[in-house]
């Protein structure tokens, strides 16, 4: 029997009711297939038996008047390109990108925010790409390994890649083999200080069988096999010659995070940090007549609502990311005639208050927020069970937020097999209050008071209209339980900065609460949730040891934490590793370690109407905006 007439079968048994969706996915990964595709395969069979178009079950896409329209992309194949046949590269000039968040570098592995990750997918690629409904798709390799296919081992510990053959690297050299062995070299090197050291850390070894065919062999089974190698957040593959194959050379590092060679449609022209980026085309790339603009501007700075202005409006720029505005006032820059559209996409982002478990006041060594010096007050759980309860999560959704961008109390929101339905928000004054009284913590005039210790906390985000709006919502209905916050604002790139001397970035986060916007890069989002493990003599926590290189910025500490995200690691079904990751969220939750507030959209942009919006194609957000740049084009 082979494994496609099984899986055939399978999803003839979902269509027909046989079997659930659950037993669907549980089986389909015993099967080897890949738990995106399977996702998407489950997703279409209900599509068809509800006779809807075929959705991916996240993104809705919202046109001028507000009103959400079909996925442009139902059912998809491969990557949109929507009128690319016959068109010539770089006959559509120059292409504008407004950024409010400017560019620091352009380095995946060592980067902190979106804004990088987004300029560094110009230039860089990874071994596949998510499609917007969330499935898998070649995109450096011949195919997806699989059982189905010989390419994928049924106990998930040996994957083989096979390249693409005539790839060559952007300043003319063949991209090989060796050039994945090197990057996984590369990102788990200690020196090397990159946030995905414990994703490609999965890996025991990978043994080059030729030019074009690498072999990854797997410390353990796991259904997230491909994580390492699947797109712009993880699996950006690094050129070895570049760094003349020696994974330790910091050096070459520096000069490549503002020089990077790449095999995508675009390199670098110029970049002017948290300023602008400017980009040429990649002769050597791959498809002949793309990409379609000759040039590519990314400026940088301002806010949301002047970029948001410079598409809806003046048209004098062709895209704007993140329009995190307030729903009125984007309202009033749409215009059935203006030369831009607003669209909106759902996804698995939220929008959060992170806690600080560590001092951010008190000096170690050289470092505040040093992970062996508690908080003064935010180890009471008490503390942060009454903030918990004090936040109105639904004034910010509805006033700074709108429609599609509802109330949350999950850090895993987007896909409903791994949203958790235990857990639930409040808004009640009297609750926090209580809470405290009951802790002990004393009204002494406006603010509360123990054993000498003062409820007084810096707050801490990006400077944006809807983010200090949000703020001081906060800030007012804690003042209501006598906790007084003091509001500070920062601006994007330095708070999203990767340097390990930037004492104003998340990393360091030397402030006692920070609030940003974080997501699920998968379906099992193990380098999402890696963010609150601690890991072996607490490595993966962010000080100054590791150059503030680990990624658990709050300095949270919880052993139970921790050994079900390993189990994580180790899970070998998708219901795996589902009702794992529903653990860690409700652990995170319980503990009152975040604060969620909003889900927010995949992306909330504004788009030229001469650009083709399908061939942007965000969907679920499990890839970053400027993934499938290399079919952008124009519709006039």
């Amino acid at each position: 029997m082979t494994t496609q007439g099984a899986f055939s079968r399978l999803c003839d048994q979902l269509a027909s009711g046989a079997i659930s969706r659950r037993v669907f996915l549980e089986r389909a990964a015993s099967l080897g297939v890949a738990s995106a595709v399977a996702l998407f395969s489950a997703n279409a069979i209900a599509a068809r038996a509800s006779g809807a178009p075929a959705r991916n079950g996240f993104a809705f896409y919202q046109g001028q008047d507000g009103t959400p329209a079909a996925s442009p992309v139902p059912g998809a194949t491969g990557r949109p390109s929507a009128g690319t046949e016959g068109q010539t590269r770089g006959a559509g000039g120059q292409l504008k990108l407004l950024q409010w968040q400017a560019v620091t570098h352009l380095m995946a592995h060592r980067s902190t925010g979106t804004k990088d990750f987004m300029a560094a997918d110009l230039v860089n690629e990874p071994l596949i790409r998510y499609l917007p409904d969330g499935s898998l798709t070649p995109n450096l390799i011949t195919e997806v390994p699989s059982v189905e296919n010989g390419l994928l081992a049924e106990d998930l510990t040996k994957a083989t890649f096979k390249l693409l053959p005539g790839i060559v690297w952007s300043d003319g050299e063949p991209f090989t083999a060796n050039d994945i062995r090197f990057t996984w070299q590369f990102t788990t090197n200690p020196a090397q200080s990159t946030i995905t050291a414990k994703v490609w850390s999965v890996i025991s070894d990978i043994a080059v069988q030729d030019d074009l065919t690498a072999v990854v062999t797997y410390g353990s089974p796991s259904i997230a096999w491909h994580d390492p190698f699947t797109g712009g957040n993880n699996g950006h593959i690094y050129a070895s010659h570049v760094w003349k194959d020696d994974p330790k050379d910091t050096a070459t590092t520096d000069k490549v995070m503002l020089a990077p060679v790449g095999t995508g449609p675009y390199k670098l022209e110029n970049i002017t940090p948290n300023d602008q980026v400017t980009f040429v085309i990649n002769d050597t790339y791959r498809e002949p007549n793309k990409p379609f603009f000759d040039h590519v501007e990314i400026k940088g700075g301002g806010d949301p609502a002047a970029a948001a202005r410079a598409v809806l409006q003046t048209g004098e720029y062709d895209y704007a990311w993140n329009l995190q505005v307030e729903p009125d006032v984007l309202a009033g820059m749409i215009s059935p005639d203006g030369p831009g559209q607003l669209i909106v996409e759902q996804g698995a982002q939220e929008e959060r208050i992170n806690i600080n478990f560590s001092d951010p006041n008190t000096e170690v060594d050289g470092q505040r927020s040093e992970m062996n010096t508690p908080h003064p007050f935010f180890t009471d759980k008490a503390v942060r069970d009454a903030i918990n309860v004090a936040i109105p999560r639904d004034v910010i959704s509805t006033n700074f937020y709108g429609e599609g961008e509802p109330p949350t109390s999950n850090v895993l929101v987007g896909l409903k097999e791994f949203t958790s339905p235990n857990t639930s928000w409040e808004f009640d004054l009297a609750k926090a209050n209580k809470l405290l009284d009951d802790a002990g913590w004393a009204l002494d005039g406006d603010v509360r008071k123990k054993d000498g210790v003062e409820l007084r906390a810096t707050y801490a985000t990006t400077v944006s209209s809807v983010r200090q709006k949000t703020q001081a919502v906060v800030k007012e209905q804690l003042a209501q339980i006598g906790v007084q916050v003091q509001l500070q604002q920062v601006d994007a790139g330095i708070f999203f900065d990767s340097a390990a001397g930037n004492d104003q970035n998340i990393s360091h986060m030397y402030v006692d609460m920070n609030m940003y916007t974080n997501n699920a890069t998968s379906s099992v989002p193990i380098s999402y949730m890696q963010d609150w493990y601690a890991g072996p003599d607490n490595a993966n926590v962010s000080q100054k040891s590791n150059n503030w290189s680990g990624t658990n910025r709050q300095r949270w500490i919880n052993a139970d934490y921790d050994a079900t995200f390993e189990k994580l690691l180790k899970a070998t079904t998708l219901e795996e590793a589902f009702g794992l990751l529903i653990q860690l969220n409700d652990i995170l939750i319980d503990d009152r370690a975040v604060v969620p507030l909003v889900q927010r959209a995949s992306d909330k942009y504004g788009i030229s109407k001469t650009l083709r919006q399908e061939n942007v194609a965000k969907g679920v957000g499990f890839e970053y905006n400027y993934w499938n740049i290399a079919n952008w084009n124009r519709t006039s």
